[in-house]
């Protein structure tokens, strides 16, 4: 196999601050991401970017934002390295006070998202977002960029409207392809935070191992993983429990009040789990009780198939040709789900990547990939996820994963040889 050599690398630290051991470093982790930020636009013909997805204002902030889109917050970047952050009243008050490494937080008109929406007033949601384009114009012009394109990383036409209102030239496209780019390949920092949320996860699997049995429901063993999570100081934006018939096809509502039976398979998927803003999505399949003869051969099919992909990942590769180790139409099921094409088939057996949102560059799919490639380089991050059916169950599971010089590093450590059993 290619995978990177674990024996080199420093295993997982604690997750508290000390000063007795080198940890993941916070200060220079918001440092390096700014700086890779900052040398890509400048690299453009953009003299500032206004940021207000969530994840690249957290990027070049260190703010922690948990949405997906900026709806009462947003960030201006210059091409001179002058940050400007708005926020709502308590949160600009409080990172006032909390955050020194950033030197010019202001109140924020919320043009977009909630406050808008609510009003129920199309001349409000006017105002506030010409407001809005006025207080970024502002700080444009304080800072030099007035006369500059103005990249943003969302593409609302009002908002772009408001802006060009005021002669200001705005860019779309090129926003996003910076900050793309620039959160594809992750810093050692950034891997050291996926490693200790794979590590929480792994709590997570102990505490299913340790507490499932029959007669207890799926909610109850996933609030008792939930509490096992946020002991560590983890983030929990989603994840669930399934058992039994509700593991194939994955059931649509996630963990439900099902009673778990002796025989039954189970499986858990911590994904959306977080640290330091850093996103899981983590697989592993469970047993009540020894597993059928079918059910073992289904795994072994399903690791074989996650295993195969991992094997062809490395700097260079392209995920046209990556792909091929996932099933072809045969073995997706198409016939189960109806389905007659590949990007029917979303979700199952594919991988994607992992950072600050649960789906980053790259994705690996045979829905896309064959038509659309592109090329893995290292650094980059992702989730690889396979899944087989059995005796009218199901099977998943899935390892978290860092592109190395000669092959992937596998930073998920649950044990994937086999079914987790669970005795009862």
């Amino acid at each position: 196999m290619t995978f990177y050599d674990r024996e080199f690398m420093e295993g997982t630290r604690g997750t508290q601050a000390v000063d007795w051991e080198q940890r993941i470093d916070t200060q220079r982790l918001r440092e390096e991401r700014m700086e890779k930020a900052l040398e890509r636009l400048r690299d453009t013909e953009l003299g500032a970017m206004l940021l207000v997805s969530d994840p690249n204002i957290r990027y070049v902030t260190g703010l922690a934002m948990t949405g997906g889109s900026g709806a009462d917050h947003y960030t201006l970047l210059t091409e001179n390295g002058d940050i400007v952050h708005w926020d709502t009243a308590d949160h600009a008050s409080n990172q006032r006070f909390n955050c020194p490494w950033l030197h010019d937080i202001r109140y924020a008109c919320p043009g977009l998202g909630n406050v808008p929406r609510a009003s129920g007033s199309a001349s409000a949601r006017e105002f506030l977002r010409s407001k809005m384009a006025e207080t970024v114009f502002e700080a444009m012009d304080d800072y030099g960029v007035a006369d500059e394109t103005l990249g943003i990383d969302i593409g609302n036409g009002n908002l772009v409207s408001a802006f060009e209102d005021r002669g200001v030239s705005v860019d779309i496209s090129t926003a996003q392809a910076v900050m793309e780019d620039a959160r594809k390949t992750k810093t050692d920092d950034e891997i050291e935070c996926l490693r200790m949320v794979a590590a929480i996860c792994e709590a997570g699997f102990q505490t299913i191992t340790d507490t499932a049995k029959p007669g207890m429901r799926e909610t109850e063993v996933w609030g008792e993983a939930v509490r096992e999570l946020w002991r560590h100081g983890a983030f929990v934006g989603g994840g669930y429990v399934t058992s039994g018939p509700n593991t194939w096809p994955k059931h649509q509502a996630n963990t439900t009040d099902r009673m778990i039976r002796p025989g039954d398979l189970v499986y858990a998927d911590f994904y959306n789990i977080g640290y330091l803003g850093y996103r899981s999505c983590y697989y592993r399949t469970f047993s009540m009780g020894e597993p059928t003869q079918a059910q073992q051969e289904a795994y072994e099919k399903a690791r074989n198939d996650l295993y195969d992909v991992l094997e062809r990942i490395e700097p260079g590769a392209t995920t046209d040709e990556i792909c091929r180790g996932f099933p072809d139409e045969e073995g997706e099921h198409m016939d189960w789900y109806d389905a007659d094409e590949f990007w029917q088939m979303t979700t199952n057996h594919w991988a994607h990547g992992l950072g600050l949102q649960l789906y980053e560059v790259p994705l690996i799919w045979r829905g896309l990939s064959p038509d659309h490639p592109i090329e893995i380089e290292e650094g980059m991050t992702m989730a690889v996820e396979t899944m087989q059916p059995a005796d009218r169950q199901g099977v998943r599971v899935e390892e978290m994963v860092v592109v190395r010089e000669n092959g992937v590093e596998i930073l998920s450590q649950w044990p994937v040889e086999e079914i987790t059993v669970i005795d009862h």
